[in-house]
């Protein structure tokens, strides 16, 4: 019973680990691309026709979009904030269906001073969209060397139009203001092809590393490829470094259920030391009398795990089919069947049992039957 429940609740923890680990993802995916490039020399780099032209013959990309990215000034009425300006293609909405989140009103319209922005910008600026009379200010520092004279020649200043809320995670929505790409450039003083990034959507099944080299080949080595994990490294360790220690947690209080498994050997070796004497003395070794007690604690562990993972798995399953239990009126708690953590439960527990069983048979000695 002890291995049992032991390995039901090491079974139906990890799956709970692994469905709020594909949760907490589930928002950054929303908006970030299968690759990303960025330039390895400074903010920003130059894409001629013929790299472009070679991007869309390599196999295994569906789409790319070109970016600019550039933290900045946004005044409305008396408040203001910096954060991050992200300059879009057309393209941006078929690499990130960006148009799913939008809270409230519409996507930017190409070669327009429109924007959208995040719900928490929004809040914190007591916003709406189309808003004429109060536009939105940008402001960005003019590159170059040098002091000026007078402050305001130091920053490049356009008014835009909030045509757009979107939503999706609370960061999210404070990090970003989406406008068209060459409104970013006009105001940063970007030339025609000069970007800071590049961001792919691949094919189903594509080939990563393939890609990854080739893109290599098109920018001769000058960029920093990034996929999803590693455009959230710190997240990704986060959720890895709480699931192992999940494991570990529970991995404890199997071993704890373990040693009853080696006192109800022990005591059964002393139950049948008569017997044990009685095989001892006409010829069978000691080896093989511990290996009686070995085999029979590690079935014991292996029946066990057996039961207890399939409880587990009738769990993770019902509460996957009918959100038994809910965190919100409206959001189940979330839990993902994998095979890795079948195979990762069931190896512990018998690893973890033939241990135990080898250690409480090794009691079985020419001394204790003497």
């Amino acid at each position: 019973m002890g291995i049992i429940v032991g390995t039901m609740a090491l079974f139906v923890v990890l799956s709970v680990f692994s469905g709020l680990k594909v949760f907490s993802l589930s928002f950054t995916n929303e908006i970030d691309p299968d690759l990303k490039i960025t330039s390895t020399l400074g903010k920003s780099f130059l894409i001629t026709p013929d790299q472009e032209s070679k991007i869309k013959k390599i196999d295994g990309v569906a789409s790319y979009t070109k970016i600019i990215e550039e933290r900045v000034l946004f005044l409305f009425k008396d408040k203001q904030q910096v954060t991050y300006l992200k300059g879009v293609d057309s393209l941006y909405p078929v690499v990130n269906d960006i148009r799913k989140k939008l809270f409230n009103g519409q996507w930017v319209k190409p070669d327009t001073y429109q924007v959208v922005v995040g719900y928490g910008i929004a809040r914190d600026f007591s916003m709406g969209v189309l808003d004429f009379e109060n536009p939105l200010q940008i402001f960005a520092p003019k590159p170059g060397k040098g002091a000026f004279e007078n402050p305001e020649e130091a920053f490049n200043k356009t008014d835009v139009l909030p045509v757009g809320i979107y939503s999706i995670s609370e960061d999210l929505d404070s990090k970003y203001v989406f406008a068209d790409l060459s409104l970013a450039q006009e105001l940063l003083m970007y030339k025609p092809n000069q970007i800071s990034g590049v961001e792919f959507k691949l094919k189903e099944n594509a080939n990563e590393d393939a890609i990854r080299s080739q893109l290599e080949s098109v920018f001769k080595n000058k960029i920093t490829i990034k996929n999803r994990a590693q455009l959230n490294e710190s997240l990704y360790k986060m959720l890895n470094t709480e699931n192992i220690a999940v494991y570990l947690i529970f991995t404890l209080v199997i071993i704890v259920a373990l040693f009853n498994l080696v006192g109800a050997l022990i005591m059964m070796i002393l139950d049948k030391k008569g017997n044990l004497k009685t095989l001892f003395n006409l010829g069978t070794e000691i080896k093989s009398l511990r290996k009686i007690f070995m085999l029979q604690g590690t079935l014991l562990s292996v029946f066990g795990g057996i039961i207890g993972l399939a409880l587990g798995i009738i769990m993770v399953v019902l509460q996957q089919k009918y959100n038994l239990i809910m965190l919100t009126p409206t959001l189940a708690y979330p839990v993902v069947f994998t095979l890795e953590n079948v195979l990762i439960v069931m190896t512990t527990i018998v690893s973890l049992g033939f241990v135990a069983s080898l250690i409480a048979s090794s009691r079985v000695s020419k001394k204790l039957l003497d």
